[in-house]
């Protein structure tokens, strides 16, 4: 018999930035001196004490299941880190732990779309969103956002998407795969507009939170808005900000109906995220920040490298991220152009293909996060490959013909 794929599935798309990363494996295995620049993965380790937090816990025998969304010393770290960092109050109630981010994305979902419901997504957007949305049956609203805009989605264009059937609102500030931040301002605006719209919900994921720039101050839109409190679902992670991609574990806070229903759903799926990895990650919440400030501070430096020649690319502009560690570069002026071997260049998709057979260098095409053309580079990694990143991007873009 052959596989018959459900509906469902097929609604879905792969994984876009996975595929790269695969593609770049596949062909360093075949010796090509491949760069890739499409993992949004740190590559900094794992600090130190939070590593010997879980080797203490192997040691102690926490090796059991837990309770289905986390223990209660994770759930009282995130509580003390939702008042520390955000001055949110939470109960234990309203806590939710997942093996990591997409889970909780997930979890959420499947406790509270119907079919049809509409989930409004700015674009561009990180990959899984409208995905699991339609996995779930729901309709994802990709609202498109400008370079003039900052990447972001703008109150008249936010009430613009809103129907009747508007169940869900998704906020990613910084955003992958643009670095964009939301200041208290620009929430504050989208936030007189939510006010009006009582049945919308929002999901705010704060993954890149302790990843930011120069004058930026992070905010959240409950800390802004807390009249938007009972219908915010506050989205976090360790994966980013303490190097723990592998761990996976994400956590949330909400309203107590929604995370009961998140409760039953990750009870029949996953169920508990990894015992030793919530102990890491009560260490993590716990512990010493005073590490981000050199990695930070070197995730700018590189920041500033790209952006740089980015810039002085033919046909390439970019905006300068407030956080995260990604640039999301406009190729417009690359499109309709031939490469070197005779590739036309039609689209953002054509010109990442045709960079990677010319130059060996790997980057997400805007596509794969709604919106093109552009493409996003992860500067997760050393100066020195970023550097020869840039010699070989500037030499494909210099080769590019007009037609």
């Amino acid at each position: 018999m052959t596989f018959e794929p459900s509906d469902a599935l097929q609604r879905v798309k792969p994984s876009a930035t996975l595929a790269v990363t695969q593609k770049a494996r596949d062909l360093k295995a075949k010796g090509i001196d491949v760069i890739s620049l499409g993992a949004g993965e740190p590559d900094f380790e794992t600090p130190d004490h939070i590593k010997e937090a879980a080797i203490d816990a192997i040691r102690r025998g926490e090796t059991r299941y837990t309770a289905v969304d986390g223990i209660a010393e994770l759930k009282d770290a995130i509580i003390k880190k939702f008042r520390r960092d955000n001055s949110l109050e939470y109960s234990v109630a309203q806590i939710h732990v997942a093996p990591g981010g997409k889970p909780v994305i997930f979890n959420a979902f499947a406790a509270s779309l119907n079919p049809g419901d509409e989930v409004i997504i700015p674009a561009p957007y990180w990959v899984t969103y409208p995905e699991v949305v339609r996995l779930l049956g729901g309709e994802a609203v990709c609202v498109k956002t400008g370079i003039e805009d900052g990447y972001k989605i703008t109150p008249d264009a936010l009430a613009a998407a809103i129907t009747p059937k508007t169940r869900w609102l998704i906020l990613n500030s910084p955003s992958n795969p643009t670095g964009m931040g939301y200041s208290a301002a620009d929430l504050r605006a989208l936030a007189d507009v939510l006010l009006k719209h009582p049945q919308v919900w929002i999901m705010t994921d704060d993954m890149y939170e302790h990843i930011v720039y120069g004058e930026f101050q992070f905010a959240t839109i409950a800390q802004v808005e807390p009249r938007l409190l009972d219908r915010t679902l506050t989205m976090n992670g360790v994966s980013k900000a303490y190097s723990m991609t592998g761990w996976r574990i994400g956590y949330a806070a909400g309203p107590v109906g929604l995370i009961n229903g998140m409760r039953k759903v990750i009870s029949q799926t996953t169920s508990n995220a990894c015992s030793i990895s919530q102990w890491a990650a009560v260490a993590a919440l716990n512990g010493n920040h005073t590490f981000l400030e050199a990695r930070n501070a070197a995730f700018l430096r590189r920041r500033d490298l790209v952006l740089d020649w980015v810039n002085q690319c033919e046909g390439l502009v970019a905006p300068t991220p407030e956080g995260a560690f990604y640039v999301f570069a406009d190729c417009a002026g690359a499109i309709g152009k031939t490469a070197p071997d005779g590739t036309m260049i039609n689209n953002d998709n054509d010109f990442c293909s045709a960079l990677l057979d010319a130059e060996a260098v790997a980057v997400v095409p805007g596509v794969a996060f709604g919106l093109e053309p552009g493409f996003r580079i992860s500067y997760a990694t050393s100066d020195d490959v970023l550097k020869e990143a840039g010699v070989r991007i500037k030499r494909f873009c210099a080769s590019l013909v007009a037609k």
